[in-house]
């Protein structure tokens, strides 16, 4: 297991058993071995930031977790489930508590975003076109698209709105878990910073768990309550951000301490976890 760095949440918030559990896990590719008895724990609720090198094998990892990679060893568990010993009902019913925005969005260019947003509902539901129409648009207010963009095709859209009706697509079934793979990227400062609220907010209403698979220093400080650091086919080391620029180890140094890190602001980040709690209290 990776050497885990006492953070400043309360023990109760891990108190709950964790929602993914990833044990021993080696990952290879013909000789190439990317992935080499790695350990990650993922808690309810959390958004959990997921950083390393290019190339450390971060996206292969989400999509070992995903089943979209084969493992060569180790276990995970996915509420609860270790996801090899599953019947195909039960594995389809973790499958539908799971939705993936992927780093490009990966839209369907063929289908307008009502469509791509109906893309799971129709791979597991027996719902009426209207209804399935209802529920999409339902989506796309959800995420902040405007109800015009329904019927546009992917090509007709701007990054952050690929972004957004990618990330309708992955709530269409109202999952409990969101893997996020590089949600930022390609995106201006100032859509970044509204796509990282739109994800807070959606934690804090839905009580999304959250997967989020990053290069954006700022996501890591306005969003993610724990970050988990690749390094050396493993996690190195995880806890929050203050908890990082305590951390040694030479990368961690250079990332969060480096020429283009960031001033940490510990009690702004205090301020933001309580406000996220209240949220989810209020609407709970």
């Amino acid at each position: 297991m990776a050497h885990a760095i006492e953070t400043e949440r309360e023990q109760a918030d891990y108190a709950a058993a964790p929602v993914i559990s990833v044990r021993d896990v080696t990952v290879s590719f013909g000789s190439q071995t990317v992935l080499d008895k790695l350990s990650l724990d993922v808690y309810p609720g959390e958004i959990l930031g997921f950083i390393g090198p290019s190339g450390a094998g971060k996206s292969v990892l989400m999509r070992t977790i995903l089943g979209l990679n084969q493992k060569t060893s180790g276990e995970i568990r996915i509420f609860g489930y270790d996801i090899d010993k599953v019947t195909d009902i039960e594995k389809m019913e973790i499958d539908m508590r799971m939705g993936v925005l992927f780093q490009h969005g990966a839209l369907f260019s063929a289908l307008n975003v009502l469509e791509n947003i109906q893309v799971p509902m129709r791979e597991y539901l027996d719902l009426s076109p209207r209804l399935m129409d209802e529920l999409a648009r339902l989506k796309i207010d959800l995420v902040g698209l405007p109800q015009n963009a329904a019927e546009k095709l992917p090509s007709e859209l701007s990054g952050g709105m690929i972004k957004r009706a990618a990330l309708a697509r992955a709530l269409a079934l109202d999952p409990d878990i969101v893997f996020l793979d590089e949600p930022t990227s390609g995106l201006d400062p100032i859509g970044a910073a509204e796509f990282d609220d739109l994800i807070a907010n959606l934690r804090n209403t839905m009580g999304l768990t959250v997967f989020m698979v990053t290069h954006d220093l700022d996501s890591l400080f306005s969003v993610c309550d724990r970050i988990a650091v690749l390094g050396k086919k493993r996690v190195l080391v995880d806890g929050s951000i203050e908890d990082m620029l305590k951390v040694d180890e030479p990368w961690v140094k250079a990332y969060f301490r480096g020429k283009r890190a960031r001033q940490i602001d510990p009690a702004a980040k205090k301020r933001r976890r309580a406000e996220g709690g209240r949220d989810m209290e209020a609407t709970g």
